[in-house]
């Protein structure tokens, strides 16, 4: 299994269908708050694996329940419940896809297909419930639940492997030493810019703004893209960080995410300022 993933992660024939599917997405999910709110930005976390849950959630249940006997109507919801609410959960999952680096979006490619055709079995499923063809209706939803199970299988590996859509800046945190680190004399910092500096090897990012100074993890924590290189823009009336590498905002005064594609807010970290000597620690 290792070996075929590692195939499929370089399986740069997938790019042709990958590339037109990731301009399709982007062309189609076009205004930005659109593509916020299906990122989780309005929540702090990714919208995707929570959405998921309904329609796994409804199918597991309805294949347990269709092993009951007298059963046929509770298994016919919640098959019609799941399949429902898979629809909005690709949706915010091909959100995401689209904006993951290439190795990513051949994995997740197969992951969507996969899910797709759990899908589409399950359609079948409901369509053949419907019409008093339970037997064939059980037939095809353990069919669905078998390649809906095969593409959270893809999802894990593109999580846990891969790195998709989690936090890639917070384990920088482990690196760090207890303790107050001195940064900086306060004196020296310059007024509503970027600086970058160091703590135990950790890239941190500090942004003054009178004698207010926010000390943030440099990396940003949706693809590691270097925040200390990017554009402090004002958004919704807060000075904000763009990432240079795709596009993810940040608010300075506390870390929020307020543009995709991260949902994942950004470590801001604790400061003091001891005989004119910025300092921060570890949260």
């Amino acid at each position: 299994m290792r070996e075929l993933l590692t195939k499929l992660e370089q399986a740069s024939a997938l790019d042709r269908i990958g590339d037109r599917l990731q301009r399709a997405v982007q062309a189609t999910l076009r205004p930005q708050r659109v593509r916020d709110a299906l990122h989780g930005v309005w929540l702090g976390h990714p919208l995707h694996p929570a959405m998921v849950q309904v329609p796994v959630g409804a199918w597991i249940s309805a294949a347990v329940v269709d092993l009951l006997p007298g059963q046929r109507r509770a298994a016919t919801v919640l098959v019609g419940l799941g399949t429902v609410s898979a629809v909005p959960a690709a949706v915010a999952g091909l959100n995401d896809w689209a904006a993951l680096s290439r190795d990513q979006r051949r994995v997740g490619l197969v992951h969507a297909a996969s899910n797709s055709v759990g899908l589409a079995l399950y359609a079948g499923s409901l369509a053949a419930r419907l019409n008093g063809r339970h037997g064939l209706g059980r037939a095809l939803a353990y069919l669905g639940l078998s390649a809906a199970s095969a593409g959270a299988y893809l999802g894990g590996h593109l999580a846990y492997k891969q790195g998709a859509q989690v936090n890639q800046s917070v384990s920088e945190l482990h690196r760090m030493s207890d303790g107050w680190h001195s940064l900086a004399d306060l004196a020296t910092l310059p007024q509503r810019q970027l600086v970058t500096r160091d703590v135990d090897d950790v890239s941190v990012i500090l942004y003054r703004h009178g004698d207010d100074v926010t000390v943030m993890l440099e990396r940003c924590p949706h693809q590691s893209g270097p925040l200390g290189e990017g554009e402090v823009q004002e958004i919704d009336g807060h000075a904000c960080v763009v990432c240079p590498w795709h596009g993810s905002a940040f608010r300075l005064n506390g870390g929020e995410v307020v543009h995709g594609p991260s949902g994942n807010d950004q470590q801001v970290l604790p400061t003091r300022v001891v005989d004119g000597v910025l300092q921060t620690r570890l949260p």
